[in-house]
């Protein structure tokens, strides 16, 4: 089957959280024999931060971000047997969710896939002209990156045919333990960009605990952060390239997982940066949410924290043999349950039942 993905960017992370989710699940069903082409607006700078140049497993066409190529782009979608719309391209959002319906065949499995639940069913709610309401009817699939049942019943609840949470994962072709590099040697480090639902969080679980620990070191990577105030045992290092995770995650003593606001109240929302520090063999200290269960055991393959103080005292408590321990558990089991081979199975499944489905409807 031939996919057509319109996304923010498959070639760069720069301002892109889910560079990595596309590239593994992608890469993944190419080698299931899907033939992809994914289409991203030439915005936000990302083309000058390019984390890989074009895949040989699918086909990257990078467009201005005009109105005009942007229509030529949709025009495309008639040539395809899947069409998906992700959230969060950033420019003509909406425009290319109208058109890509419009423009898909009969035949075609029409799909938005949600990378950021929680913060479009907040839209949908306070939105009744948001274009979700009018493209639900058409489509035939709600994907999301994650929020299992909340997200699952409030997509329902507006009228989604199906929603299917397709959680993140750990690609181990990209993501494995390295030697550790002297730029990210520190106690804790971070990774993250400066967003407004994520500061405040950011303040309480990883500011406040090295202000609690000045004699500890700390890093903290991604954009946004140098005009922060920090603690001066707080360094920042600005974006850190994909091709630089592996090493950030296996150098420090421990790492850190911050969760978004509306992600974690939401729950069932594991972020990219869990699968990557638990493929590299981190120690991953997480702030509490529901769902984390289903991925990490709590002391054993993660460390989790409630607070600041949480933070701090882990970080006090862990020994280089112990952080090694919870971090090979945590890869053992990243490893047997969560990679991108396994979700890339699931999204075979789904979309060679949806096109049975359809091929029925169509001869009834």
């Amino acid at each position: 089957m031939k996919i057509a993905f319109y996304g923010s960017s498959l070639l760069s992370s720069y301002w892109n959280g889910a560079a990595t989710y596309y590239r593994g699940l992608l890469s993944d069903l190419a080698r299931r024999g899907y033939s992809i082409t994914f289409y991203e607006p030439d915005a936000f700078d990302r083309q000058k931060h390019r984390d890989i140049e074009q895949p040989d497993w699918a086909e990257v066409k990078v467009y201005p971000a005009t109105a005009e190529a942007m229509r030529g782009v949709v025009a495309e979608a008639a040539k395809a047997d899947v069409v998906v719309k992700a959230s969060g391209v950033g420019v003509f959002d909406s425009e290319l969710l109208e058109g890509i319906v419009a423009a898909s065949r009969p035949d075609a499995i029409r799909i938005f896939w949600d990378v950021d639940a929680p913060a479009t069913l907040a839209e949908m709610r306070e939105s009744p002209d948001h274009p979700l309401h009018r493209t639900m009817p058409a489509l035939d699939l709600v994907l999301t990156y994650g929020g299992g049942p909340p997200v699952i019943e409030s997509y329902e609840g507006f009228g989604a045919r199906r929603c299917i949470p397709i959680y993140n994962a750990c690609d181990p072709i990209t993501h494995h333990p390295v030697p550790a590099d002297e730029r990210f040697k520190v106690d804790l480090s971070f990774l993250g960009n400066r967003l407004p639902d994520r500061e405040a969080r950011v303040e309480q679980f990883f500011l406040e605990p090295a202000a609690r620990l000045p004699d500890r070191s700390f890093l903290i990577g991604g954009n946004g952060w140098e005009t922060k105030d920090m603690p001066s045992n707080v360094r920042h290092i600005g974006h850190v390239y994909t091709r630089d995770h592996n090493a950030f995650n296996t150098s420090p003593l421990a790492v850190l997982n911050i969760a978004r606001d509306s992600m974690a109240s939401t729950g069932y929302s594991p972020a990219t940066r869990v699968f990557e520090a638990a493929g590299a063999g981190a120690c991953l200290i997480t702030d509490a949410w529901v769902g984390l269960e289903i991925f990490l055991k709590d002391g054993e393959e993660v460390l989790v924290a409630r607070d600041g103080k949480d933070v701090a005292d882990h970080v006090e408590a862990l020994t280089p043999e112990r952080a090694r321990a919870i971090g090979e558990a945590a890869r053992a089991r990243i490893m047997a349950e969560h990679t991108y081979t396994r979700r890339g199975a699931e999204v075979d499944v789904i979309l060679r039942e949806e096109a049975s489905q359809k091929h029925e409807r169509s001869v009834a």
